[in-house]
This record gives structure tokens, sequence and C-alpha cells, in this order.
């Protein structure tokens, strides 16, 4: 039991200093996204996410491009969808 409880706790701290990184392998990019490699491959293979292939096979990933494409399509809390509908019906309104 207490190898188990080591190995998450040694998992922790590599995935901490991973994300002090700032050019990702292709595993290193899957394990930071939480990706499979399967899918992983699929987004490189048709360029739906940012890499780099300085030699034409390695792939290589940027953070600041993979954090950037991680926070791509916000989803808007319910309070943020009231604030929107609210400011909406007060602003046409006023504008009649």
């Amino acid at each position: 039991m207490e190898n188990n409880v080591l190995e998450k706790r040694l998992e922790k701290i590599e995935n901490l200093l991973l994300g002090q990184k700032d050019v990702f392998t292709f595993d290193e990019c899957c394990g930071y996204t939480g990706i499979s490699k399967t899918y992983m491959y699929k987004l490189t293979c048709t360029s739906k996410i940012p890499h780099f292939k300085p030699h034409g096979k390695t792939i290589y990933f940027s953070k600041e491009e993979i954090d950037k494409w991680l926070m791509q399509n916000p989803v808007k809390t319910a309070g943020q969808i009231e604030q929107e509908a609210a400011t909406y019906v007060v602003t046409g309104h006023r504008k009649r």
C-alpha cells in the first residue's frame, strides 16, 4: 500500500515539474493535457492542435500555445448568461 501512495506522490511531483517546461514532447503533451495518444495523433494529423516538426518526424508542442488551445471555446456559467440577458433586456428597452 505504501508503494501505491509513493507512486501517486511521485506522479504529482512529475506533473508539477512538467508544467515548468516551455516545450513538450508528444508524450509530455499527452500527459500535460490529459489527451490520449491516439486522439493526440488525430489532432496533429488533421492540424487541429498547434505543433512543430523541426526535423519532419518528431513532434513538439509549445506550452504557451497548448494553454491557449486548451482555453478555446469557454462555456459561460448560468450566472454570466443571466447577466447578459438582463443587460440585453435593459439595453433593449432603453433603445426604444
